[in-house]
């Protein structure tokens, strides 16, 4: 899977000379948390919701409302902007994707083509990933049954767990191993389609393996 797949597009892009109320006012209408500046189809910087709060009347203490709002109104997002923004390729796999925002702990990717400062083509943000890659990874949402097999993550005893999968006329929906807990051996859960699942799951368990029903 690529970012192309998993990201948000059209996005709601602005250019840097606009105010920084009309950026909020966007992000509210929109329930955006970021904008891309973007100006001759080049990408500038981006706009946060935490960077709009630095100036709120919160924040800014000080001033009257009506200071804060003419502030707002005149205010160019350029002078607030994060320039340094973290940038993937549409092309560029969904594990490169993810590994490039942890290492730099943003909650969002926006996406260009040509480069850095290249052409905004979509945005990629956490949910974007949770939603569209967590979800159907683990099945979420999805009919059938899920067990857990303990030791049956390896290779040997998840082709035997498949074989019986196969055997009582499911299908496979999802399947994941997970790390060792305690033990060196691999535990996997795995997701089939409705039908006979007590009855595999006695199979699992005739097979030598310790298997459990497991909450969807």
């Amino acid at each position: 899977m690529y970012i192309k797949d998993v990201m948000t597009a059209p996005v709601v892009t602005i250019a840097s000379d606009t105010s920084l109320a009309e950026a909020k006012r966007l992000m509210q209408t929109h329930r955006f948390k970021r904008l891309p500046v973007v100006d001759k189809e080049s990408l500038k910087g981006v706009v946060t919701e935490k960077r709009l709060e630095h100036i709120s009347p919160e924040k800014a203490t000080s001033l009257t409302l009506w200071e804060v709002g003419y502030l707002l109104e005149k205010t160019p997002v350029a002078r607030i902007m994060e320039k340094n923004v973290v940038t993937v390729d549409p092309d560029m796999t969904v594990e490169e994707g993810l590994a490039i925002a942890q290492k730099n702990r943003v909650g969002a990717l926006v996406v260009v083509t040509g480069g850095k400062n290249g052409k905004v083509v979509g945005i990629a943000t956490t949910n974007d990933f949770f939603y569209k890659i967590a979800n159907k990874v683990l099945g979420i949402g999805e009919p059938g049954s899920r067990f857990l097999v303990m030791g049956g993550g390896e290779a040997p005893a998840l082709g035997k767990i498949m074989g019986l999968v196969a055997a009582h006329g499911l299908s496979l929906l999802t399947v994941h191993v997970l790390p060792p807990s305690g033990t060196p051996e691999k535990d996997v859960v795995i997701h089939v389609s409705e039908g006979d699942a007590a009855g595999l799951l006695r199979a699992v368990a005739a097979a030598g393996y310790e298997a459990r029903m497991r909450k969807r």
